[in-house]
């Protein structure tokens, strides 16, 4: 019986690269491999479901869930982890010290509904009392035009969220003091040149990473895999099949880290790192699956929630094709 053949959008990851250069191969299935940015996979997925497979924004993926009209189906595979407490970001002068001083403040952001968002909303909320209530939102682009949200947000009436007007910017905004911070997905460019009216929030963040790793056992996942209902509907093999080739390409991709000749002949520093996330995330640090990032699942189906983007929390058994694991 000749293979099933499926697309699979999503992004040159060293975890992805087995598949896209053929190392690594579904049983049973035939993929077509498109190599895009997630900022180009996801508008096309959510709005045109263009690939029957793809990689996902993990708190757009949750809210649809949560909804009740969710077109896809995901697999517990992990493209994207990250700690977002490096991503606060304050204007110099607008006497925040501490994360109880944003309150009452104007914060900028790319997208009030991204997966990064969510986990520094819900970080906000949990570990220091802040709610989405407590700060007025803009949303636009950080150096170029507004960013429409990915999805519908229909946000209670409590939530003020105002979208920039044409020809402004949330890093213009915040040079210009009116705004007095940003809750960034990237880099901000006024940072990396060096402007003194911008400095994160947390300039100590990989020891408060560390910290809330250690409280809470989440390491934030932002985006995940999802395959188009239509497709796991006729095919539902498929999600096995597709999440331990992810599981394959990853192991390849962690093993390579610890190859200490090409370590020792780039960056030495780098076997320090790696050691040092052992000992703070343990050896299984980019673990896929539901029961190795239970906390993490729990975290963002109840976020999403509280945050005003679903009418409903969302259980972590949820969230994924049944026996996918």
């Amino acid at each position: 019986m000749d293979n099933l053949r499926l697309t699979l959008a999503c992004w040159d990851y060293d975890r992805t690269r087995p598949l896209i250069d053929g190392r690594i191969r579904p049983e049973g299935i035939d993929l077509d491999i498109q190599v895009l940015r997630p900022r180009q996979i996801f508008p096309r997925m959510l709005e045109d479901k263009a690939f029957q497979v793809s990689e996902m924004s993990l708190a757009s993926y949750v809210s649809l869930r949560a909804r009740g009209d969710c077109p896809f189906v995901a697999i517990p595979v992990a493209l994207s982890k990250i700690f977002r407490h490096s991503c606060f970001y304050v204007r110099t002068d607008a006497g925040i010290r501490t994360p109880a001083d944003l309150k009452g403040k104007r914060v900028g952001t790319t997208q009030y509904g991204s997966t990064a968002v969510v986990f520094m909303k819900g970080l906000l909320q949990d570990d220091y009392g802040i709610r989405p209530q407590d700060l007025h939102w803009f949303m636009g682009g950080l150096d170029t035009p507004t960013q429409r949200p990915l999805i519908p947000l229909g946000l209670p009436s409590d939530i003020r969220l105002d979208f920039l007007p044409e020809g402004r910017t949330l890093e213009g905004m915040l040079e210009a003091g009116e705004l007095d911070a940003l809750f960034a997905i990237y880099l901000p460019s006024i940072f990396l040149k060096g402007s003194t009216r911008i400095a994160r929030l947390f300039p100590n963040f990989k020891s408060v990473e560390q910290d809330y790793y250690r409280r809470t056992g989440i390491f934030p996942i932002m985006h995940t895999v999802v395959l188009r209902e239509d497709v796991y509907r006729a095919y539902p093999w498929a999600a096995q099949s597709l999440y331990q080739a992810f599981c394959a390409a990853r192991d390849l991709a962690v093993e390579g880290l610890y190859d200490t000749d090409a370590l020792r002949l780039s960056l030495p520093w780098l076997i320090d790192h790696v050691e040092e996330t052992w000992r703070v995330l343990g050896r299984d640090f980019w673990s896929y699956g539901l029961a190795a990032n239970r906390a993490t699942f729990a975290a963002i189906g109840r976020y999403v929630h509280e945050q005003g983007l679903a009418p409903r929390p969302v259980e972590p058994e949820e969230l994924f094709a049944p026996g996918v694991e």
